[in-house]
């Protein structure tokens, strides 16, 4: 899950918090929550195995083929998985939509990274195990729960362990499952699981747009080609007149140059220099104006140094090959649902019955495609805490997994209609 921040969200309607309290007082209920209970054991053995596979960035395929089996040896229907590797298992009801239940299964660590999974009382350490080895575990302890509790629930279930969660990956998994025919229209309601906790609701996407920018010049010597083009010069012209751009508070709309590189050495012209741009906001529109704004500024960064170039060299030669390239490295979209939605009365009901305060988060997860389409989603912790996340500390305590576990049990049974 991508950086956050809070927002306001309305209370849940009467009615839907009766219809949560009568089904959380079902003895099906009740038995699922003992069950739950028993099985931490094996819910830490899976979180730790899974962990123990390494995951990096479109190098999920291993941790597909364990997630198919184990989906497979929980005796759920339908396993198996698309041409990107995401995996698919269902569970029947009766109804042509689905609610899924969704968790990434990449990292963010390379191909390489030591994985030194261990535990510790309470306490799971190492890359991954939280991010999102969390969100698997509690995905794969609720499929597992069907099969052994018998809850007779309306709409089918879907459980979708998906890729491209993280970083460059950008949300390619979740974007082909939306893409696709079977499920584009087919999936009713998505509650996607990412990291721990069980006191956050993200309802509101939060997009990105990530831009490498390249700027090549014909490059040369400090003395004897003095006046030849300078890509770092296209690129600080650029960066003073882009970041002079204003952004509105609200809707609350970001940017950043986080890397710049370029140069060989201190007496050389650089052949080529690039930056990469980070822009934010939940209003597509914001992205879209801060995007142009970006391009116009390099434009007139290359025409100014062009003419620089002019003043300072009566080599014509010197201004040509003067270029620049603007690639897109990352494309994340935004949306927000409805306050009416019923996604978000029921989680908030939900949260209500178990004595849950949660904060209502906008960030960026794989609730962003679906919420971008109009569709009805969140995204959730499965339970417990953890910390490091992103870091080779990382750690997960199982330690009120079951409240989390709970929580997400009665959200996807409330959006699905339990049966009498």
């Amino acid at each position: 899950m991508a950086h956050s921040s809070r927002a306001q969200m309305p209370e849940a309607l009467p009615n839907v918090q009766q219809e949560v309290a009568r089904l959380a007082a079902l003895p099906e209920i009740r038995s699922a929550y003992n069950w739950l209970r028993a099985q931490e054991p094996q819910f830490v053995h899976w979180q730790m195995e899974l962990a123990r596979i390494a995951a990096p960035p479109f190098g999920e395929a291993a941790r597909s083929t364990w997630l198919a089996e184990k989906f497979q040896e929980i005796g759920l229907d339908d396993v198996h998985s698309d041409e990107v590797g995401n995996v698919f298992a269902t569970h029947p009801g009766h109804g042509r939509t689905f609610v899924s239940l969704s968790a990434h299964m990449d990292t963010v660590f390379p191909a390489g990274t030591p994985l030194n999974i261990r535990q510790q009382g309470s306490r799971v350490y190492g890359p991954g195990v939280s991010d999102n080895g969390a969100g698997v575990a509690a995905m794969l302890a609720i499929a597992a729960l069907f099969r052994a509790v018998r809850i007779r629930h309306a709409l089918p279930l879907v459980f979708i362990g998906n890729v491209g969660e993280e970083g460059e990956g950008d949300l390619r998994g979740m974007r082909h499952i939306f893409s696709t025919p079977r499920w584009k229209d087919s999936i009713s309601h998505s509650l996607v699981l990412d990291g721990a906790g069980a006191d956050t609701i993200v309802a509101e996407a939060l997009g990105s747009r990530r831009f490498e920018v390249i700027v090549r010049g014909p490059g040369g010597h400090s003395w004897s080609d003095f006046g030849a083009p300078n890509p770092i010069l296209v690129l600080t012209r650029a960066i003073n007149t882009f970041t002079q751009t204003p952004v509105p508070a609200s809707p609350k709309t970001t940017f950043n140059i986080g890397v710049i590189r370029g140069g060989t050495s201190v007496n050389s012209i650089p052949e080529s220099a690039s930056m990469r741009v980070d822009i934010r906001s939940t209003s597509m529109a914001e992205m879209e104006r801060l995007e142009r704004a970006l391009r116009l500024a390099l434009e007139l960064a290359v025409e100014a140094e062009s003419l620089a170039t002019e003043k300072h060299t009566t080599t014509q030669r010197r201004s040509l090959g003067l270029s620049c390239e603007v690639l897109v490295i990352g494309d994340r979209p935004a949306g927000e649902l409805n306050g009416d939605a019923r996604i978000l009365q029921v989680i908030r009901a939900v949260d209500a019955n178990l004595g849950i305060v949660a904060q209502v988060q906008r960030a960026s997860t794989d609730a962003n495609i679906p919420l971008s389409l109009g569709r009805e989603a969140i995204a959730i912790g499965g339970g417990g805490t953890g910390g490091g996340a992103h870091t080779l500390q990382e750690w997960f305590d199982c330690s009120g997994r079951e409240m989390g576990l709970k929580r997400i049990l009665l959200t996807l049974l409330a959006l699905a209609g339990v049966r009498a």
